[in-house]
C-alpha cells in the first residue's frame, strides 16, 4: 500500500466502503414496494367491500295477507322505476292509513304480521317492497335515502296524510321521509332502528367477528362517507329527531344482538320526551318485537294517547 499514489487510495477506500451502502439501499426499496402493494391491496378490498355491502345477499320471505280486500299494484318511484305493493281495504269504514317500510334484504312479506294487527283494528294498510328488493324494480346501491325516496313516492300515490311504520333499515328511511314531509306523515313508529348511521354499520361488522369489525369497518365507513360525502350520516335518525314534528314511538327488541336496546335508548333521548314513546319487546330479537307481550297494548295506548 505505501507505493500507491493517494488517489489510489481515496479510489481504493471507496471500493472498500461501497458494498456496505448497496446492500441497505436493496433492502429498503424491496420493502417499501411491499408496504406500498399491501397498502393498495388493503384500499382496493375495502372498496370492494363497501360495494358488497350494497349487494348483500336479499333473503325474502312469505306472507301474504289474508284480510280484508287485497289489491296488489304497482307504484311509480323514481327514476322510472316502480315498487310491488299490497293494499288491504279492512272491512266496514277504515280509520286510516297506514305504510309499513320492511328492512334491508327483506321484503313487503316481512310486514304482514304487523299490518295484519292494525287490519284488525279497522286500518286500511299499504305495503311495499323497496327498490332491489322483492319483486320491485332493480337498483344499484340501495341505502337509507333510497329507502326514503321509496316511501316517498308511496306517500304520494296515497295522496293523503298516514301513519308510517318502519322496520329496520326501514326506519330510517321512514325518518328521513317524515322529516321532509311533516305534512304526509302524521305518526311515526320505529321498530329496530339505531340512532346513527355510522355506529350502526359498526354493530353490523361484528356479525363477522371483531377482527374484521377492526382492520376494515373503520376504512369501510370512510370510502361510504366519501362517495355519500357525508349524507348518511347527517341524516342519521337522532340527528333528525329534534326536528320531527309528529309523535314517534319507538318498537325495540330486549335481545336484539344486531342492533342493541342502548341504540334505542340514545334515540329516545333525541326525541321530544311528551311526543315519544319506547316499548322494549320483552326476550325479542331484532324482528320479535311485535310478538312480544304487550306490543299491542302498546301501539293502542299510543295510538289513544294521539288521536288522528
Amino acid at each position: 500500500m505505501h507505493g500507491l499514489p493517494r488517489k489510489s487510495l481515496h479510489a481504493e477506500s471507496v471500493r472498500i466502503k461501497s458494498p456496505c451502502l448497496i446492500p441497505l439501499y436493496e433492502i429498503l426499496l424491496p420493502m417499501i414496494v411491499i408496504v406500498l402493494v399491501v397498502l393498495a391491496a388493503y384500499l382496493l378490498v375495502t372498496l370492494f367491500f363497501a360495494y358488497m355491502i350494497h349487494e348483500y345477499p336479499r333473503k325474502p320471505v312469505k306472507d301474504q295477507p289474508d284480510w280484508g280486500h287485497v289489491s296488489d299494484v304497482r307504484i311509480p318511484t323514481v327514476n322510472g322505476k316502480s315498487l310491488e305493493a299490497w293494499r288491504i281495504e279492512p272491512k266496514g269504514r277504515s280509520r286510516g292509513i297506514v305504510v309499513f317500510a320492511h328492512g334491508w334484504s327483506r321484503n313487503r312479506d316481512r310486514m304482514v304480521s304487523r299490518a295484519r294487527i292494525f287490519g284488525k283494528w279497522g286500518y286500511t294498510t299499504v305495503i311495499h317492497s323497496a327498490r332491489d328488493h322483492g319483486e320491485s324494480s332493480s337498483q344499484r346501491g340501495m341505502n337509507a335515502l333510497r329507502f326514503a325516496e321509496d316511501i316517498e313516492s308511496v306517500l304520494s300515490w296515497i295522496g293523503e296524510p298516514v301513519i308510517l311504520y318502519g322496520h329496520s333499515a326501514g326506519s330510517g328511511g321512514a325518518a328521513i321521509a317524515a322529516w321532509r314531509n311533516p305534512e304526509r306523515v302524521k305518526l311515526l313508529f320505529m321498530e329496530g332502528s339505531y340512532p346513527y348511521t355510522g355506529e350502526m354499520l359498526m354493530s353490523l361488522f361484528n356479525w363477522y367477528g371483531r377482527p374484521f369489525r377492526f382492520l376494515f369497518g373503520y376504512m369501510i365507513l370512510f370510502w361510504m362517507n366519501l362517495y355519500y360525502r357525508g349524507r348518511i350520516e347527517k341524516l342519521s335518525p337522532a340527528r333528525l329527531a329534534p326536528e320531527l314534528k309528529m309523535p314517534v314511538m319507538l318498537i325495540h327488541g330486549e335481545k336484539d344482538r344486531r342492533f342493541p336496546l342502548s341504540f334505542a335508548q340514545t334515540l329516545k333521548k333525541a326525541l321530544h320526551p311528551e311526543s315519544s314513546d319506547l316499548f322494549i319487546g320483552q326476550g325479542a330479537n331484532h324482528s320479535g318485537s311485535s310478538a312480544a307481550p304487550g306490543y299491542e297494548e302498546a301501539i293502542l295506548r299510543f295510538l289513544e294517547k294521539h288521536p288522528v
